[in-house]
């Protein structure tokens, strides 16, 4: 992925949350992803726009479902890239390492969707915490909306989260396509658990 562009990961998982949500406007939606453009990576920010706004347009509003798996199957597809050793370790560490290590690869997640966001985390090794989202490709919109897009990004910390065994929750709170001024993704601990 060039510098501001669109990653491969977000277009895959996108395409495929798609074909399993609204398997009848697959094709519609390949107009923008198509699957030569994914293979090529030249999916650019417009295309996904275009999707992303459309999606919010259908009937059912089956846009937080779609960008809930698509999330999950980012972070579901950046753990399977990892070494198997890299894994088995990062899940024998400490909680407080484990999540302070979980919290890198969001970090990753984030950059490797959209060149130009990037998470800013804090407060999360004590237990509760949060990401400040910047440049959410998912949040920009012309009109406000009711409910938070930073759906994407909350699925995939908690995709993140259960595969290192980690037992804290993530919720998108804030978010800028609402009128927020931030996208924000809360990190809580467990009920009766104040410090990881």
């Amino acid at each position: 992925m060039h510098d501001g562009g669109v990653g491969r990961l977000l277009v895959a998982s996108l395409h495929q949350s798609i074909a399993e949500e609204l398997p009848s406007r697959l094709e519609f939606y390949e107009s923008w992803l198509n699957p030569a453009g994914l293979r090529d990576g030249r999916i650019g920010l417009a295309p996904l726009a275009a999707v992303l706004s459309f999606l919010r347009q259908e009937s059912g509003d089956p846009y937080l479902k779609i960008a809930a798996r698509a999330g999950e199957y980012s972070a579901k597809w950046l753990v399977d890239a990892m070494n198997p050793l890299q894994r088995r370790l990062l899940l024998a560490l400490p909680l407080r390492l484990r999540l302070w290590l979980v919290m890198r690869l969001a970090r990753r997640l984030v950059r490797q969707t959209y060149g130009g966001s990037r998470a800013i985390i804090r407060g999360a090794t004590r237990g509760r915490g949060h990401i400040d989202l910047r440049g959410s490709v998912f949040c920009q919109v012309r009109d406000r909306v009711p409910h938070p897009l930073c759906e994407y990004y909350a699925s995939a910390l908690r995709h993140l989260l259960f595969r290192f065994e980690l037992p804290h929750r993530a919720q998108a709170t804030e978010c800028r396509a609402t009128g927020a001024a931030r996208c924000l993704i809360a990190l809580g601990a467990p009920e009766g658990q104040a410090e990881a």
